[in-house]
């Protein structure tokens, strides 16, 4: 197994920095999961610790081991990409063992790992067909089973379930798990799904231009974003995010504005100042029903558009107003309203989150923060 050390990374093409002072440390049997949109730096990074790609600046050891001019064979690594890279006219059995003849293994030493390898997938009764006989989810089995029979220090996967689809990523998503929870192998995946990352990661790396946005377990992620863009990228549905200004109020307490819904929080949970613009964020699972008379700490609207999500029903909410302004909800199935309904929904304070309107980043106390994210871990174990 092995320690993962990036330190000052940099990335360049020419003029263009597509990766910039990348500094992380993926611990012995962590399964780190990068994440953000398509052009963020996250396989630019995994083909840097793969040996992939040059490093333009900065340092990558692998346990210890300074691997910046290391041929990726001499890294203990191995990669699983998002298309298989699979010889058409070899059998299952073939390919997997491809690395292992390559290295001159002895005979019957490829014919034990294939087959234990081939166990651990599931792959035993396909040994003799070629790819082209596969789903995909099988032939992505064989791209791991090649990655695995290695017995490298370190998994990186890179996509590896974008071509899957919905019903065989889930299934896919539960066989990487179990498999990192036997293996126990150093792992860094890279994907620009979010529940991907949030079911898999023991820590999750959010990147944005090159730059690392955050870095958290899921519950941190989610329950504390550091930035506006992690609150808007991390979430299903999408956190709602409202233009405010802010003002003073009694009981110790801000008053944050819309010009038309006024919300209170205490003073002690952001650092913010009067006369200050900010963005408030509330997650549609937070909105609870109400009164539309509702002034304080809850808006009201129109419902405009209701999608039936089986279990549950998210509402389109047309806020009055100028410019027009939307949010959503996330309701029961049996109590959603029809569409022209006026509804109103409050959110706990807690539930609440502010948002700097310049910078972006979060305002809320740097120590209360620390430590709600430490009772939220608690909470989980």
């Amino acid at each position: 197994m092995a320690r993962i050390s990036c330190s000052h990374v940099c990335k360049s093409y020419g003029p263009l920095e597509v990766v910039k002072d990348f500094n992380l440390e993926v611990e012995d049997h962590e399964f780190v999961v990068f994440l953000g949109p398509s052009g963020c730096g996250k396989s630019t990074i995994l083909r840097m610790v793969a040996g992939l790609e040059d490093i333009s600046g900065g340092t990558i050891s692998i346990d210890g081991k300074v691997v910046n001019d290391l041929l990726p064979r001499e890294r203990g690594v191995a990669m699983v990409f998002q298309n298989y890279a699979l010889y058409p006219h070899m059998s299952v059995f073939a390919n997997i063992a491809f690395g292992l003849k390559r290295m001159r293994v002895p005979r019957e030493d490829i014919e034990r790992r294939v087959h234990e390898v081939s166990a651990i997938l599931g792959l035993e009764a396909l040994l003799e067909r070629k790819p082209a006989q596969l789903s995909g989810g099988q032939q992505q089995r064989v791209a791991i089973a090649r990655a695995m029979i290695k017995t490298p220090a370190v998994f990186l996967f890179d996509e590896p379930l974008s071509n899957l689809d919905a019903k065989l990523r889930s299934h896919m998503r539960v066989e990487i798990a179990r498999l990192h929870k036997r293996l126990k192998t150093t792992t860094i995946y890279v994907t620009h799904d979010q529940l991907e990352a949030m079911t898999l990661a023991d820590r999750i790396v959010v990147l944005r231009a090159g730059l690392i946005e955050q870095v958290g377990t899921p519950a941190e992620i989610y329950g504390f974003p550091r930035s506006r863009f992690v609150a808007d990228f991390v979430g299903s549905p999408r956190m709602n995010l409202l233009d405010v200004t802010v003002g003073e109020a009694p009981d110790n307490k801000w008053a944050l504005s819309t010009g038309h819904e006024t919300f209170l929080v205490e003073r002690g949970r952001f650092d913010l100042h009067r006369g200050m613009r900010a963005v408030l964020g509330i997650r549609p699972a937070n909105l609870k029903s109400t009164s539309p008379d509702i002034r304080l700490n809850g808006l009201s609207g129109i419902v405009d558009l209701v999608e039936y999500l089986g279990d549950g029903v998210l509402l389109t909410i047309a806020l009055p107003g100028e410019p027009a302004r939307q949010v959503t909800a996330l309701v029961p199935a049996e109590a959603a309203p029809v569409a022209g309904t006026v509804v109103g929904f409050g959110t706990p304070p807690e539930a609440i989150h502010v948002f700097d309107a310049e910078t972006g980043k979060s305002c809320r106390s740097a120590y209360l923060g620390a430590a709600e994210v430490g009772q939220s871990m608690r909470d989980a174990s």
